[in-house]
């Protein structure tokens, strides 16, 4: 876990959230774990982290206020750790046939709206919130949320699978959120390479 990760989440305003973590070095089994753990604890809405972001303490409130709206899904602006250092956030996912075999592909946003509340296909998970009937929509159809298709990973699955049941995904790109490799990436790394 990066120390940054640790600092933001000691930081992060907690105010009557409970908070719960798992341990698990499978990605999409610790996933799995927590949705079944929200749904069976009949939870509102659970906020998905990873350890090596970056961000503000309003963001739990910051992303519970656009739930507020009726949302089930909505993630910060983050990004890759390497060139080309686009969002990860994705205007499109599909599968196509190509000789006989399924291909996965994640169209980019290159260019998207500046700090807005706009529709995405889907995201990474590394600053989302969820509610926890999208969560249990996605089991009771598909069973473990967040079970990888092939050549796809947990997050880009669980967003296929949402996007099927029709759930609306939205980033707010006024939350900003830093991805941490050998350096932190954020939207200022981004428009200098734009």
């Amino acid at each position: 876990m990066c120390t940054s990760f640790v600092v933001s989440l000691l930081g992060l305003d907690k105010a009557g959230a409970d908070v719960a973590f798992i341990k698990n070095s499978l990605v999409y089994d610790a996933r799995n774990q927590l949705a079944i753990k929200a749904i069976d604890e009949d939870y509102d809405r659970v906020l998905w982290l990873d350890s090596d972001m970056r961000f503000d303490a309003d963001l739990l409130t910051r992303l519970s206020a656009d739930m507020d709206a009726g949302i089930d899904f909505v993630c910060g602006i983050f990004f890759k750790r390497a060139t080309p250092l686009h969002p990860c956030i994705y205007k499109a996912i599909y599968v196509t046939k190509e000789d006989g075999k399924s291909v996965p592909h994640a169209d980019e946003y290159e260019d998207y709206p500046r700090d807005s509340l706009f529709h995405i296909a889907g995201s990474g998970f590394a600053a989302t919130m969820t509610s926890v009937d999208l969560l249990r929509r996605v089991r009771e159809k598909y069973g473990l949320p967040f079970s990888p298709r092939i050549g796809f990973g947990e997050d880009f699955s669980f967003c296929m699978r949402a996007a099927e049941l029709g759930v609306q995904m939205y980033c707010d790109s006024s939350i900003k959120v830093g991805h941490i490799g050998y350096a932190e990436f954020t939207e200022e790394s981004y428009k200098g390479r734009e």
